[in-house]
């Protein structure tokens, strides 16, 4: 086994576990109901919806994507190896 190897996986089992943390920090989000038929369920128009990249949550979902870009890509190099 090549040092590569061993030292990419130690990153990608880091990478799982903090993504599957960021995941559980997020607020649940509800799938939108009967507010989403009414037309009541966009929220992007409203002040918080277009200041929500500087709040934490925010900031967990960016987290959450670019972990997951992340990890796509260790895997696949995890596979070429």
């Amino acid at each position: 086994m090549s040092i590569w190897f061993v030292l990419l996986s130690i990153v990608f089992i880091v990478g799982c576990v903090g993504l599957v943390g960021a995941i559980l920090l997020q607020k649940k989000r509800s799938a939108g109901g009967m507010g989403s038929i009414a037309g009541m369920g966009n929220i992007s128009d409203t002040y918080s919806g277009k200041n929500k990249s500087r709040t934490q949550e925010g900031k967990l979902e960016l987290i959450t994507k670019l972990g997951a870009v992340v990890l796509g890509v260790v895997a696949v190099i995890l596979c070429l190896i």
